[in-house]
């Protein structure tokens, strides 16, 4: 009986050591296969060179309208333009910290001068989220124009 005992003992030491290498090799694996399917799953962001344009003002301009096409938004490249010369000269980490929005905390930032609530209100799904980004602030600033103006052609001010 004893050794019957001591066999047990040793299979089952066996089996345990077995267990726990199939166990750290699995979780050896999943960074990589996590890593493989997150990957996959994360969307793309729309920049003016994952749409095949320069990375330009004309270049993000072009983009922007792209995305505002597949989005219903209205808009022209020159409404776009006269506005983006007049609110940052071409710029995009132009920021305004001296008028009232930035008295408020909220300065207005990037090529639009889009203060951060109004960029999160009328941020177009598929652009980044960051308001510097050219074609992401440019999409946002007209969709808030397209809405309340009825597009960005009709804004020859601050709006």
């Amino acid at each position: 009986m004893p050794a019957a005992a001591h066999r047990r003992t040793r299979t089952s030491r066996l089996a345990r050591k077995l267990a726990v290498a199939g166990t750290g090799i699995a979780v050896l694996a999943l960074p990589v296969i996590g890593a493989t399917s997150a990957s996959a799953a994360t969307p793309t962001v729309a920049t003016a060179t994952s749409l095949g344009y320069s990375n330009t003002l004309d270049g993000w301009i072009r983009a922007s309208l792209q995305v505002m096409a597949q989005n219903g938004i209205p808009g022209s490249y020159d409404g776009i333009y006269r506005n983006i010369i007049r609110e940052s000269s071409g710029n995009p980490y132009a920021i305004n910290n001296w008028d009232s929005n930035a008295a408020a905390g909220t300065p207005s930032k990037g090529l639009l001068q889009v203060i951060d609530p109004t960029f999160q209100a009328y941020h177009v799904s598929g652009t980044s989220w960051d308001p510097y980004d050219p074609v992401a602030n440019i999409t946002a600033a007209c969709n808030y124009a397209a809405q309340r103006y009825g597009s960005i052609d009709n804004v020859w001010g601050a709006y």
